[in-house]
């Protein structure tokens, strides 16, 4: 069953929390303990005084966009998609609905919807990127009734995170919490507008923290939830038992679509620093290192004379960059940031996106087993740092058995083509499926620039050096992939 990432939400397990409240109270009630009896009553009135003191500063958001289809034409759809009444069903009433333009051209107006949260008695609401985006209309509807249209003050996509406004005086607000103090096993409440249900409220318990590598942002480090949130509940507040928001409801995990008992909220302390920089200049401006960094797995801790797997390896470390003015190398370390033990690549990048360039930060590290203390001055985040490098393959045939690939020296043509300098490595021009290397994750077009922390230019010295190494069952490579590189453990066969 196919798995899918979806930015919208599914609710059910609400009936299964009340269906054990209501055994729960049958068998106090039959045991005739008067005590439990009120505690059950009081547990409940809490969740109900929350959702009373709260909602009325959480809003319903809806949002319109001219669409075109692909080659530009308003009024057409091809191939009749937006009839289909699944449409109408997931994202409600009106996805859909053409307009003649006066031009005889019928323009499609596609329509969302989803929530998000007062944080300012003038207006100011957050909400999720991907609930406003790039629409043409916003409207923000409240608990009373009334409507207000309302633009975007800042939006950041890295993160998914929105800042809207409507003009309005005294409004009611939320209390922003401490997402670092809630901890795994704590109730907490989501407040939003599934399938445009208006203050549907959930009730669950926070079921991890850091959750990163799920591919939704670029930067995440989601509070896991399962606290029911389903279409519409995008943007809304995740609430601790005091009322506090202590994340923005985003994202579920899921095989179908639909809500299965996990979802992800981004927790409120990251969107603090976000909020802030959205509200003074309306955008973010990120920290930055200029490095290419992965996690340490047990193989690499031994390559590298670790005691365990802990840190952050350095695979790339660019010419000019902050990271290479302080000293930072190539196959360091990072072991703390500032006295603080790094919890592995995403967290390093979580911490450092949120410093203000210019600020100087501690780094702890590894370096040829020994441990060395290093201050960086962090910089500003380039404007293109998210672009992708693209692969590149060739097919030529120049085997190396034992490794499961096919190898090639790089002359000037084919350093010219794939952007390589003719002395920087050896190109991978295939991997043998099932073999180590492929599930090593090495592909073709891979350049291999290291073997065992020694430089190899050619297939000669990567000869060499297999020949001389004391282990010939296990090598280390440093493989690039267009612009960056990564180690990598092989076990030969």
């Amino acid at each position: 069953m196919r798995r899918s990432i979806c930015k919208y939400f599914s609710s059910q397990y609400i009936a299964a929390l009340t269906l054990i409240s209501v055994f729960l109270f049958a068998g106090v009630a039959q045991a005739g303990n008067d005590e439990d009896v009120a505690f059950v009553d009081r547990f409940g009135k809490a969740f109900a005084t929350v959702a009373r003191e709260v909602a009325p500063a959480v809003v319903h958001v809806r949002v319109e966009k001219e669409i075109e289809n692909r080659n530009g034409v308003h009024g057409q759809d091809p191939f009749g998609l937006f009839n289909d009444p699944f449409f109408e069903h997931f994202f409600g009433p009106g996805f859909r609905q053409p307009q003649p333009n006066g031009q005889g051209q019928t323009p499609y107006k596609q329509r969302g919807a989803g929530s998000g949260f007062i944080i300012s008695d003038d207006g100011y609401i957050l909400t999720n990127n991907h609930v406003v985006g790039d629409a043409d209309t916003i409207t923000v509807s409240l608990d009373d009734k009334r409507e207000f249209k309302a633009k975007v003050i800042g939006s950041d996509a890295q993160s998914d995170v929105a800042l809207i406004k409507i003009e309005g005086k005294n409004l009611p607000t939320v209390s922003l919490g401490d997402s670092d103090q809630i901890e795994v096993g704590e109730w907490v409440i989501a407040i939003g507008s599934p399938f445009e249900l208006n203050q549907t409220v959930t009730v669950g318990v926070v079921s991890a923290k850091g959750r990163n590598r799920i591919g939704i942002n670029d930067y995440e480090n989601f509070i896991q939830t399962d606290a029911a949130i389903n279409p519409g509940n995008s943007g809304g507040p995740l609430l601790d038992i005091h009322g506090r928001v202590i994340g923005i409801n985003t994202a579920i995990f899921s095989r179908s679509g639909g809500y299965m008992g996990i979802g992800f909220a981004i927790p409120i302390n990251m969107v603090k620093s976000i909020q802030q920089q959205l509200m003074s200049a309306g955008k973010v401006t990120r920290g930055w290192l200029g490095v290419a960094i992965q996690d340490v797995d047990r193989d690499l801790a031994t390559s590298f004379q670790l005691d365990n797997a802990k840190g952050v390896l350095l695979t790339d470390v660019s010419e000019g960059t902050p990271a290479d003015k302080a000293g930072l190398k190539q196959g360091d370390v990072l072991l703390s940031m500032d006295g603080v033990e790094l919890g592995g690549a995403a967290d390093l990048r979580n911490r450092v996106a949120m410093i203000e360039p210019g600020r100087k930060v501690n780094f702890i590290l590894s370096r040829d087993g020994k441990r060395k203390n290093i201050v960086v001055t962090i910089g500003e985040q380039p404007a293109d740092f998210g672009r992708i490098a693209k692969q590149r393959t060739t097919d030529d045939d120049s085997s190396l058995n034992s490794m499961g690939l096919s190898l090639q020296n790089l002359n000037r043509e084919l350093a010219d083509k794939f952007g390589y300098k003719t002395d920087q490595g050896v190109l991978v021009a295939g991997v043998t499926p099932g073999s180590v290397a492929e599930e090593a994750g090495i592909k073709p077009g891979h350049l291999i620039e290291e073997l065992n922390r020694q430089r190899v230019h050619n297939l000669k010295d990567l000869q060499n050096v297999l020949k001389n190494s004391g282990n010939s069952q296990q090598v280390l490579l440093r493989v690039r992939a267009g612009e960056y590189s990564r180690y990598l453990v092989l076990r030969l066969k």
